[in-house]
């Protein structure tokens, strides 16, 4: 099947034949005559299969006629993350070349006020992401009422990052009648529920079999240590050895460890950038560009790039992190294998990622092959550390440290915990005794009252006394507590009180 077959114009066909495509995928083949005969379409696809293409085209087709309004866009594209959003307005602009049409781009980390002016003009296809166009909206600067056709991408990235009120929140200020498509790559329940709320009458496009790898991606598990010293060395070997190596994704589960490895990575020479959410917009498309045109061959990413990024050559991924959700990791390795190419896709498993393994393997109906040693055989235990060269990693002395931890912990000769016990044993030869206090010494040593008024014995000899006021002015020895003033009544409550005679 060719793209002229689906109904596309003429002006669509040529850009598509410009971009070097004659043939469309198999989400594409199906989807696209649906949309451009005005149906909802819940579409479900593994990653890398053209999804974005697949409402890209027919949306075009569709705005030939009409004319955009004031603050109030033709078409909305809901987007998880900004990388996916900007890769969006990118094929606008790739097979939008015969087409006079406005896109404006909704995302943080840019200013207000050019995207109030783009708004105000009126826009075509407005691309947002759910909390920028909510500020918006809020602003007074949008409406949404005149939305004709609606795309909510990504839907189970939307859950994963809890956008899911907002776009509930969302679809209730778009119009009733408007044509809604919905993409996602896996359908858990709660995707399904907001599917059967959003649509109407759909049409389900299937292509593959949710949450399953491609085909062309080798999957491979390696074994290591729990040690971060180890964990790296085994990932720089990986990246020496790995067959066909041009480039890879290396995605880590915190952001925090992103920096970490990228900072290890460029003290080792590699050439690698990193890509996480606390990055400010301008640095994280300049990491993402600097990959894709092949100026660092290694991208340390968070699962921020997980999802829907095309970058077609990419010929490994590497989890250095075993993902926490299944899911994830069907979309980590979606990142090689993409257009038909080959690819491959290596995990790092440490002792502790065996429930997070398995519940992958049981997502994607097949189990991944070790490389050498499985976790069990290569007698790794959780917690524990493999011996590690000298002067290996970052080039600093661990042993110094260790041993400056080791004292600060108490742990080696001379440590805090030893300095504060002599500390204590110094203050405590200082304290007078007993005897010194003229109280005696033993068990029947006496104690000196506070107040200083009397001796006491031991606490535990004394009997329980009543209740006694610590002020000097109300101080008394037992008897009976006072009742209300005492002995003392104030001179205003002496007065007598006037009475008024009856009449």
């Amino acid at each position: 099947m060719s793209f002229a077959e689906l109904g596309l114009s003429d002006k669509v066909q040529e850009a598509v034949t410009a971009a070097g495509y004659t043939q469309p995928t198999p989400i594409q083949a199906q989807a696209i005559p649906h949309v451009l005969a005005r149906r909802d379409v819940l579409g479900i696809a593994q990653t890398g299969t053209g999804k974005t293409a697949a409402f890209v085209l027919p949306m075009l087709n569709l705005l030939e006629t009409g004319r955009a309004r004031a603050r109030m866009p033709r078409t909305l594209i809901l987007e998880p993350t900004r990388e996916l959003a900007a890769q969006v307005v990118e094929n606008f602009e790739r097979y939008g070349v015969n087409h006079r049409l406005s896109v404006a781009l909704l995302i943080g980390g840019v200013s207000f006020g050019d995207q109030d002016a783009k708004i105000t003009r009126g826009v075509d296809v407005l691309i947002a992401t759910p909390g920028r166009l909510l500020d918006h909206f809020e602003r007074g600067k949008l409406l949404l009422s005149g939305v004709e056709l609606l795309v909510i991408d990504e839907a189970d990235r939307m859950l994963d990052m809890g956008f899911i009120p907002d776009i509930e929140r969302i679809v209730k200020l778009v119009p009733f009648t408007r044509q809604t498509l919905f993409f996602s790559a896996t359908m858990p329940p709660e995707i399904t529920r907001l599917a059967d709320a959003f649509l109407h009458n759909p049409v389900r496009v299937e292509v593959a079999r949710p949450a399953s790898a491609a085909a062309t991606i080798t999957q491979r598990l390696y074994a290591t240590g729990a040690d971060p010293y180890e964990k790296r060395e085994k990932l720089r070997d990986l990246i020496r050895q790995a067959p066909e190596f041009k480039n890879a994704i290396i995605f880590c589960n915190r952001k925090r460890e992103v920096a970490v490895l990228h900072r290890s990575l460029q003290r080792h020479g590699f050439n690698a950038a990193a890509l996480h959410g606390d990055m400010d917009q301008r640095a994280r498309m300049a990491a993402l560009e600097s990959f894709r045109n092949g100026s660092v061959d290694l991208l340390v990413a968070s699962d921020v790039a997980a999802r829907g990024l095309d970058i077609p050559a990419v010929s490994h991924v590497l989890n250095y992190d075993v993902p926490h959700h299944a899911e994830d990791y069907v979309h980590r390795i979606g990142r090689t294998g993409r257009a038909g190419r080959s690819g491959h896709a290596f995990t790092l498993v440490a002792p502790g990622d065996e429930k997070a393994l398995a519940a992958i393997e049981s997502l994607i109906g097949q189990p991944v092959t070790w490389e050498g040693q499985n976790l069990a055989e290569s007698g790794v235990r959780e917690g524990g550390r493999r011996a590690r060269p000298r002067g290996d990693d970052e080039g600093r002395s661990r042993d110094d440290g260790e041993r400056r931890r080791d004292r600060d912990r108490g742990r080696g000769g001379g440590g805090r915990r030893d300095r504060e016990r002599g500390r204590g044993e110094a203050r405590a030869a200082e304290k007078p005794t007993g005897e010194e206090r003229g109280g005696g010494s033993g068990e029947g040593r006496q104690r000196v009252d506070p107040a200083g008024s009397r001796e006491t014995g031991p606490r535990e000899d004394r009997p329980r006394r009543p209740f006694e006021r610590t002020r000097p002015d109300t101080a008394y020895e037992g008897g009976d507590a006072p009742v209300g003033l005492g002995d003392h009544v104030p001179a205003f409550l002496m007065r007598p009180v006037p009475v008024k005679s009856p009449e």
